[in-house]
């Protein structure tokens, strides 16, 4: 057939075929459903929303806190090779096929695969039980986040001092630490800085293990509270939702203008825009005054120089995978949710190549910023910057603070190094939420787009997270963390729905029947190199740091010296294979279901006789 007539039937059937779920959506305007017009899904206004929110989704704390201690740790520099073999092997490929198989189906990020390739709709299952998962414990980092500004408003930093409550006898401050005569004289051998002691003694107050877990720390349970009902205010009352804005502002006004809607829709973007840009800008200011720091370039030389021998360590292209598909936010459901408000003629392909370049140059320049604070705090103490390299939670609440209390105008330094952290996980959290939403609203629109129960529906899911995440508040709490981290959102499971999304999409469903969708959507076929990756380059690379990873496997420890009781590795697993047991059980489901040949289960109810080149969703069953 030619490609003219193959087009027109491809748009035949995104009209007929991949029409919008029936029920009322968020953006359903009262008036159209009082007129009985058909419901159509709410798209984004301009392109610059999308670009923010996916911006804002993925660009979060894996790229402050996380690549930069992984480049130190894998070679330095040695280590964008693996990094970018990946990004272009993996993430950039899986991140475009998820956003654009949101946007050709209009769909979350379960239904899309219902309607797609029905035998792999467990591939949405897994990735909202991860996503589900991950937004429990993610947003404990927001609350520990937010106890930390509430504490720099005081005339002095708490952790920059040993004279607080909470401070032990062995708690001995940086100014004595740097002069060994005062250590000798005072006998002080097994010392803490008051920074660590804060962490540890004030804000977590630590137990022994996680068999222990203890009361719940009320003062971190409201902040985990403050950010939940930030978070759910802004996905109910956020950008998606706005014409719910026009109506509670029309009925309080008694007014119907047109002027309220544009009001609120602009006050609501700005809102978006804000967000979603001020967290570049503090990094920015971070970076400045990092590098104006005295030790700053030694900083940078450890952050960047390369050891190539790292290069024959299996552990550095682990890392490499497991933070390319963590820092895209990839098989989680959150940007197929994303794409899915996308309008059908939108250049997807464009943006999500200029998207995965503002992300890994976010990382990298993230690199700069704390390493050179991590420099000059190296030079302060008069030790190697490798005694002052963390990770994660370390770097966020140890490391950082105690370089800024070291700084003139430590106070404002803090704050600022706050607020960014809490915008960084904040827009991470709205997305991730938002995919989670989106995809089980889509299992049952009628039920749940009619009135205000999705709005309700929304409120149950944060609470539900809510009173779930008080056990990671705790005294025991950051085991609980720690062990959510660990299994429930590993690379393990990240490499394991990746892996079936480009099978799905390239083996079953057809790789040129896709670019066959995107062709008609953006008016030109992508480069091969996204073809070639969805069916070779991505399986392979998901399978061999699959395998690795299981063969490098390490039990969980805290701070490297807490072994975990085997009752808990035994839940972790339990969290890690509940996501990636959803792909085959669906399988095996759909197969007893049908009672239909197994081509017909694959590909749905669709006329699965005709060939590719006359249809463009189906493969060719006859011989």
């Amino acid at each position: 057939m030619a490609q003219k007539e193959k087009l027109q039937c491809l748009k035949d059937f995104h009209k007929d075929t991949l029409k919008p779920s029936p029920g009322k959506s968020p953006g359903t305007r009262p008036e159209d459903e009082a007129e009985g017009k058909p419901v159509q899904r709410e798209k984004w206004n301009s392109k610059l929303d999308f670009i923010l929110s996916v911006a804002g989704g993925f660009v979060g704390l894996g790229n402050v806190w996380r690549f930069p201690y992984l480049c130190y740790k894998n070679g330095g520099g040695a280590f964008l090779i693996p990094y970018f073999i990946f990004l272009f092997g993996g993430g950039l490929p899986v991140f475009f096929l998820e956003v654009a198989l949101g946007q050709y189906t209009s769909e979350g990020g379960i239904t899309c695969w219902e309607k797609l390739c029905p035998i792999f709709t467990g591939i949405g299952y897994a990735s909202i039980v991860i996503v589900s998962l991950l937004n429990i414990y993610y947003i404990v980092i927001l609350a520990w986040g937010l106890y930390y500004l509430f504490q720099c408003f005081q005339p002095e930093l708490p952790w920059a001092k040993c004279k607080n409550s909470w401070n032990t006898d062995r708690c001995v401050e940086d100014t004595v630490r740097k002069n060994k005569t005062l250590m000798l004289a005072a006998n002080i051998t097994n010392f803490t800085s008051p920074v660590t002691e804060f962490w540890e003694r004030n804000v977590l107050s630590i137990s022994s293990g996680i068999d222990e877990i203890g009361e719940v720390k009320w003062d971190l349970a409201l902040c985990l509270l403050g950010v939940w009902v930030i978070c759910f205010f802004c996905i109910w009352k956020g950008y998606f939702t706005f014409y719910i804005y026009k109506d509670l502002m029309s009925t309080l006004s008694m007014c119907k203008s047109a002027n309220t809607s544009t009001v609120v829709s602009s006050v609501s973007q700005q809102v978006v825009y804000v967000t979603a840009t001020f967290p570049f800008v503090m990094l920015i200011i971070l970076l400045i005054r990092g590098v104006t720091l005295p030790g700053a370039s030694e900083g940078i030389k450890f952050y960047l120089y390369p050891d190539l021998q790292r290069l024959k360590d299996p552990e550095v292209w682990i890392d490499a995978g497991t933070q390319i598909f963590f820092s895209y936010a990839i098989c989680l459901g959150a940007m197929t949710s994303l794409g899915s408000y996308n309008k059908y003629k939108y250049n997807c392909y464009r943006d999500c190549l200029l998207l995965g370049g503002l992300n890994s140059g976010t990382s990298f320049v993230s690199g700069f910023a704390i390493f050179s604070v991590l420099g000059f705090m190296a030079q302060e103490q008069g030790v190697d910057i490798a005694d002052v390299a963390e990770s994660g939670p370390g770097l966020a609440f140890i490391a950082y603070p105690k370089a800024v209390s070291m700084m003139p105008l430590p106070t404002f330094w803090a704050i600022l190094f706050f607020i960014m952290l809490l915008l960084l996980g904040l827009d991470s959290q709205f997305v991730e939420v938002e995919g989670q939403i989106t995809s089980l609203v889509d299992l049952y629109p009628s039920f749940l787009r009619k009135g205000y129960r999705r709005e309700l529906f929304i409120a149950t899911v944060c609470s539900i997270s809510y009173l779930l995440g008080l056990t990671m508040v705790t005294r025991g709490g950051m085991y609980v963390f720690q062990l959510f981290d660990y299994y429930a959102a590993s690379g393990v499971c990240l490499l394991w729905v990746a892996f079936f999304e480009c099978i799905a999409v390239a083996w079953v469903y057809g790789v040129d029947n896709f670019y066959d969708a995107i062709e008609d959507m953006i008016g030109y076929r992508p480069n091969a190199w996204m073809k070639w990756s969805w069916s070779f380059i991505t399986p392979l690379l998901c399978v061999g740091c699959f395998v690795f990873s299981l063969v490098k496997y390490k039990p969980l420890t805290y701070n490297k010296v807490y072994e975990y009781p085997d009752w808990s590795i035994g839940v972790g697993w339990t969290l890690a294979l509940a996501s990636m047991i959803c792909i085959p059980m669906v399988v095996v489901i759909k197969i007893i279901q049908s009672d239909g040949p197994l081509i017909e289960v694959t590909l749905g109810s669709r006329p699965y006789t005709l060939s590719p080149s006359s249809y463009p969703m189906v493969l060719d069953p006859t011989p």
